[in-house]
């Protein structure tokens, strides 16, 4: 997420931290490179202009000029902006209104929109314990109804059955009055979308809004798209009006001018962002985070609260019950690789930490991708339970044996040992109280075995 631009604005701000006392010219030149890169993530150019005056304006005043760390005090004076620039607070979609509260899904064909409302559906769902109804409104595109309606049964959310022959506006008041009767908190109307915007698209939308008066309109783009998502935003915010935005494949986005635009040419904020292709994978928009992100600074926020729901409980005080006796074997190391694929894999967790991008990088180059991770699950389920549990067992013969039933070379079983021991002589130290555990910006214990020499 936003790795190109991460990478630009990372060797702007080093060069700038190099300089001793930072002077004016310092500070213009790096705006310059500053604005570069944002035109280069595809930023829209009022939005990066805007941006670089206020910037410019306040890093060159006196309380920059005398501070201790000039360099680290303009890297924060971006980092506001470009919270700001973001929206400044989370935006959680709102509910409060009568129930069945409608939502009005809205977006161009092929944006996600429909994967989108069933993954809104399931949070409200899970998270705010809501009685959630989806329509299809989508009488145009072949199996739209039956995409929602499969969606809806994978979810366990109710779907409004289809009457053939209906119209748009025909079947949301009836998904209205349906949810009316049958008492559910949250009605998601799933509107039709077309490969570009003409007034056909916006005078069904337009009569749809006004047929039941949505408490939210949630504009779905694909954030892929870059300036072309800014510019369909501006377009659905100016004709339809909306109340925010919902930005689909963000975990692809490497430039994010979708994302650094988007509230400044709508005035609305981003609520939510798609982060992957599984139902679960939407997440609230952080401003702060996503900022922090951006300038390197890593988001461990989100990695926590990751962790706190993919982690069993009961995993976890075993673990720390083992913790403190000093024990890690391959059974715990096996338990944390399934975790680590439950919290999005390697390349994910890396891009929370702050200061591991270019170990990340390394990790590309060397072709170390979430492929290790199921290889090595592989290479201890080819353990017998008794190895898993005392690997002091591990002989040159059981070594052969355990390679090739997992289709593995005996030097990569020994990389795992060695892992296996360096998160082992962690483990006692963390039980001990932590000392020595490493400094922000290496890779986690017995990783750094991995990279290239």
């Amino acid at each position: 997420m936003f790795d190109s631009l991460s990478d630009k604005l990372g060797g702007i701000f080093d060069k700038l931290k190099r300089q001793g006392a930072l002077k004016e010219s310092h500070v213009n030149e790096a705006m310059r490179e500053v604005r570069v890169a944002l035109l280069e993530a595809d930023v829209a150019l009022p939005v990066v202009k805007d941006f670089i005056a206020s910037v410019t304006k306040r890093a060159v005043g006196q309380e920059v000029m005398k501070s201790v760390s000039p360099g680290q005090m303009v890297v924060k004076i971006v980092n506001d902006h470009l919270v700001e620039m973001l929206g400044s607070e989370t935006v959680s979609i709102s509910l409060a209104a009568a129930a069945p509260v409608p939502i009005l899904m809205v977006g161009l064909q092929g944006s996600g929109k429909t994967t989108s409302a069933a993954k809104i559906a399931k949070r409200l769902t899970e998270k705010e314990n809501k009685k959630v109804m989806m329509a299809s409104l989508d009488v145009y595109r072949p199996a739209a109804m039956e995409q929602l309606k499969i969606l809806g049964e994978q979810i366990g959310v109710a779907t409004l059955p289809i009457i053939d022959g209906q119209m748009p506006v025909d079947i949301a008041k009836r998904a209205m009055t349906a949810a009316k009767l049958q008492g559910f908190d949250v009605v998601m109307l799933d509107t039709a979308g077309r490969l570009h915007i003409d007034q056909s698209l916006m005078g069904e939308v337009v009569g749809v809004r006004n047929a039941v008066n949505p408490h939210e309109t949630l504009l779905v783009v694909d954030s892929l798209t870059g300036q072309d998502a800014v510019n369909v935003a501006q377009q659905f915010s100016d004709q339809i009006g909306i109340t925010g935005v919902v930005l689909t494949r963000m975990d692809g986005d490497g430039r994010g001018g979708a994302a650094l635009s988007m509230r400044a040419v709508t005035g609305q904020p981003i609520k939510l962002v798609g982060v992957g292709e599984k139902l679960e994978d939407m997440e609230e928009f952080h401003p702060e985070r996503v900022a922090s992100r951006i300038l390197g600074m890593g988001d461990v926020v989100s990695l926590v609260e990751k962790a706190a729901e993919t982690i069993e409980a009961e995993e976890a005080e075993v673990m720390i019950k083992k913790m403190k006796k000093g024990q890690f074997d391959f059974e715990d190391l096996r338990s944390q690789l399934r975790q680590m694929k439950k919290l999005g894999g390697m390349s994910s967790i890396l891009g929370m930490l702050p200061g591991l991008g270019k170990a990340q990088k390394q990790m590309a180059s060397a072709n170390i991708n979430d492929n290790l991770l199921k290889r090595q699950e592989a290479m201890i389920n080819s353990m017998t339970p008794q190895e898993r549990s005392n690997p002091k067992l591990l002989n040159a013969s059981r070594k052969k044996r355990i390679a090739a039933g997992s289709g593995v070379s005996v030097q990569d079983l020994n990389k795992l040992i060695k892992m296996q021991k360096q998160m082992a002589t962690m483990m006692k130290k963390m039980g001990k109280g932590g000392r020595g555990m490493g400094m922000p910006g290496q890779l986690p214990p017995g990783m750094e075995g991995l990279l290239p020499k």
